[in-house]
């Protein structure tokens, strides 16, 4: 049945509370100490096969046609291993879409044409028809692409992004959307998927929970663990551990980011997109 009018409003304000929520724990993120420790990384196919458990990896590109960094710190392996293990026994396969990225790859994520006009959308959707500033598309973006290094945990080598697949068939389990669903489904506990979606992430999330990783609250197939995420939202006090680093896949060498709560794109730069954005969307 198409939305009632009073049902589209709803869903609006839910999805306005909700990214002004990730607004206020992301600013808390900016914030929050972080100790980086120098792990090495280390590669989840190659940890994945030594321990004969069976993953996938997507094998799409990533944005600019770069390959996906599927990599996590050391202390992250044991934990990845137990997951993909338990999921192995209950006739699922753990499929990871992202893991480390480079500051190239955060900083176009949120501009790559595919991405920027499903935020575009869901803005203006927000904004009831109306064009956002570039101030208030970077409001949001904050929360959806993380604008600063520190805090995209991906780029501390301590976030995967994931989907789940029956072992037998490969079909995706039901999460309310695939990756990446950008609608007012996309908080982990959203009240707009089914009841078996919401089944389906309380138990996968246990999953994780048990062998380390912290959910996002704002995106269902997003894991982390021993970052600024983790320790604040498990309120342990202690600073997170892996920081926000450039890392050199051929030499291993990692240096952390010397301004990790700068910017990655500016105000005029996400104007111009918006401008083309704006011209895709009036040929489509």
């Amino acid at each position: 049945m198409p939305a009632t009018h009073a049902d589209d409003a709803a869903r609006r304000a839910y999805w306005t509370a909700q990214l002004e929520e990730a607004l206020v724990f992301m600013n808390r993120v900016l914030e929050y100490p972080v100790e980086e420790c120098g792990e090495p990384f280390v590669s989840l196919p190659d940890a994945a096969k030594q321990a004969g458990v069976e993953v996938e990896f997507t094998a799409k590109p990533h944005v600019k046609g770069l390959p996906r960094l599927y990599y996590l710190r050391q202390g992250q392996i044991e934990g990845f291993i137990g997951i993909a293990r338990e999921m192995n026994a209950k006739g699922w396969v753990l499929r990871v879409e992202d893991g480390y990225r480079t500051r190239q790859m955060q900083k176009f994520l949120g501009r790559e044409p595919r991405v920027f006009d499903a935020i575009l959308d869901r803005v203006i959707w927000e904004l009831n028809g109306q064009h956002p500033t570039p101030e208030f598309f970077l409001r949001r973006s904050m929360t959806l692409v993380a604008l600063m290094p520190k805090i995209g945990t991906h780029m501390s080598g301590s976030a995967i992004d994931i989907s789940v697949l029956r072992r037998d068939d490969r079909q995706e389990i039901d999460r309310g959307g695939p990756y990446i669903e950008m609608s007012e489904r996309t908080p982990m506990l959203s009240p707009y998927v089914s009841e078996q979606a919401r089944n389906n992430r309380i138990e996968i999330t246990a999953v994780l929970n048990r062998h380390g990783f912290t959910e996002y609250p704002f995106e269902f197939w997003h894991y982390n663990s021993g970052d600024a995420y983790h320790e604040m939202l498990h309120k342990t006090g202690k600073p997170g551990k892996y920081g926000a680093v450039d890392w050199d896949p051929a030499t291993g060498k990692l240096t952390p980011i010397p301004k990790p709560n700068e910017p990655l794109n500016s105000p005029e730069e996400i104007k111009v997109e918006i401008a083309a954005a704006l011209g895709r969307l009036k040929k489509g």
